[in-house]
């Protein structure tokens, strides 16, 4: 997979050199740096672990379409679709079954915060066996952390285990969907400082 893009962020956002959004992302450029060294950690040519590729591309995929960043998604659909092209439509099919809002999830109770407890839905893949367990269950985690963070659980991260992810993989797939949605996050933000304010508004 390439990583050619010189900023993954400019990119998806559509900034180019010298605008005004070009500017406020050179205030701080440690973190503009940081956050292309971490897209390419992860979505490196040849990632070390044992997460493949397909695997990221598949969760990447996945993950930002149920953030429902059309461009965002958009570039990760397109990039699983040159790299594994039989998993591009399972993805996409299995993005649409788990889209929902949230965040869900039930505090401890009696606790505080149990009263701010929402239920909502617990996600399950719809074609297990074609894309295998071991997508299977990465998919369904990343959809808890995603739309049911506060139930992440000891219980949860052994379904990965027994799906057969080690330990250091588990690590890895977290570090995937947190990017994710700070990336998804970052871009939505910078798009929205790319509107013109209102005549008469502060600028």
């Amino acid at each position: 997979m390439s990583t050619s893009i010189a900023d993954v962020i400019d990119h998806l956002v559509g900034i180019e050199p010298a605008s005004r959004l070009d500017q406020i992302r050179h205030r701080r450029p440690e973190a503009r740096r940081n956050a292309q060294a971490s897209y390419e950690a992860l979505f490196s040519r040849r990632p070390a672990g044992e997460v493949t590729t397909a695997e990221r591309l598949a969760v990447a995929a996945f993950v930002t379409a149920l953030h429902r960043d059309a461009a965002t998604a958009d570039f990760y659909a397109a990039r699983l679709a040159e790299h594994a092209p039989q998993l591009a439509a399972l993805i996409a099919k299995e993005a649409e079954a788990g889209r929902t809002t949230g965040p869900y999830g039930a505090y401890p109770a009696p606790g505080p915060l149990a009263a701010e407890s929402v239920a909502g839905p617990a996600y399950r893949t719809n074609d297990r066996d074609e894309l295998g367990t071991r997508l299977a269950a990465a998919l369904e985690h990343a959809h808890l952390l995603v739309f049911r963070p506060r139930e992440s659980s000891r219980e949860a991260l052994q379904a990965l285990l027994d799906a057969g992810w080690s330990t250091t993989d588990v690590v890895t797939l977290s570090q995937l969907v947190a990017f994710l949605s700070f990336q998804v996050r970052l871009v939505t933000s910078l798009r929205l400082l790319a509107v013109p304010p209102r005549k008469g508004s502060p600028s």
